[in-house]
């Protein structure tokens, strides 16, 4: 009984020729388990199934590793090594007792590839644990990359909203000032109206004390007739789709757009809801057109309740 090669036990063992002839080649004919180990490492390998063509005068486990020279002879027994602790000897022999090699019987061999099986069944397993392994720890990095991308864009966020909010402050502040300008003003025009009456009061006086003559009008009478106030604000509350309310105060001269960024940015209305603006009484439903005019031009100055409304 011929000794078998590497190549008829990966014949043997149901492998494809093609890959079989592949897997000894690119292992220098090293012996079974590195063809296997090959064969398990390459099994993916886009041209593994493309055709095998040997160098010339080299024909894996023919007649030309059997011809009789020294190299030939010495490539035929790299070929036939010993796979030890899985066949118990070369393949295809068995060692007695005695140290005889015996040719092994059609039982034996077939135990033998069962054990190689078993073994390339365990390498198998321990490649599907190792590339498992991989992917969870790639898994593990992208998630860890996506959660630190999340907190990058919300500490954009956040700095953003604290820009915001310091400016609405800021802005606050300066109206605050403003106000407090004016009704100053307003005293210092109070005291000098009362300064300048105040000293004609007398002669009123005399004047009324004689007989027959109708009084004279007051000071307030003879004094230029009052004009209407001008509004530089106005203050807007906004009921919410819950039925809650918010309020705030905006220049008279700002656009209705930004009462619909403030609802955005202080209310509670969903993420990606789309919402517009309405006056209760007299009902009237604001357009994108609307969005652009100023408070003041729509009759929303000095203060207004106007309702959130889906579109």
């Amino acid at each position: 009984m011929a000794e078998l090669t590497t190549l008829e036990s990966l014949l043997e063992m149901g492998f494809d020729r093609n890959r079989a002839e592949k897997a000894v080649a690119n292992t220098g004919n090293q012996g079974i388990e590195q063809a296997m180990d090959w064969l398990m490492e390459h099994e993916n390998d886009p041209d593994i199934d493309e055709p095998y063509v040997p160098p010339a005068g080299n024909i894996l486990g023919g007649e030309a590793q059997s011809q009789p020279s020294t190299a030939d002879s010495s490539e035929g027994q790299e070929g036939q090594e010993s796979f030890e602790g899985i066949a118990g000897g070369d393949i295809g022999y068995i060692e007695t007792e005695d140290g005889v090699k015996r040719p092994m019987t059609e039982e034996e061999k077939n135990e033998q590839v069962k054990r190689l099986e078993e073994l390339m069944r365990v390498k198998q397993a321990e490649r599907r644990e190792r590339e498992r392994a991989e992917e969870v720890e790639r898994e593990k990095q992208r998630r860890k990359q996506g959660q630190e991308l999340q907190q990058m864009r919300q500490k954009l966020q956040d700095d953003e909203m604290k820009k915001i909010a310091e400016q609405r402050q800021r802005e606050k502040m300066e109206d605050k000032m403003a106000r407090q300008r004016v009704k100053e003003k307003i005293a210092r025009d109070r005291e000098e109206r009362a300064q300048k009456f105040g000293g004609i009061a007398p002669s009123s006086t005399a004047a009324s004390s004689q007989p027959g003559q109708p009084s004279p009008s007051s000071p307030t009478s003879q004094g230029p007739p009052p004009t209407k106030k001008e509004y530089d604000e106005s203050r807007i509350q906004v009921r919410l789709l819950d039925g809650s309310t918010i309020t705030t105060v905006f220049k008279a001269q700002e656009p209705l757009a930004a009462v619909r960024v403030y609802v955005q940015m202080n209310g509670n209305t969903p993420e990606g809801q789309d919402f517009t603006l309405l006056s209760p009484y007299p009902r009237h439903v604001y357009t994108e057109l609307d969005m652009e005019k100023p408070l003041k031009e729509l009759g929303l100055v000095p203060s207004a309740v106007l309702v959130v409304a889906k579109k």
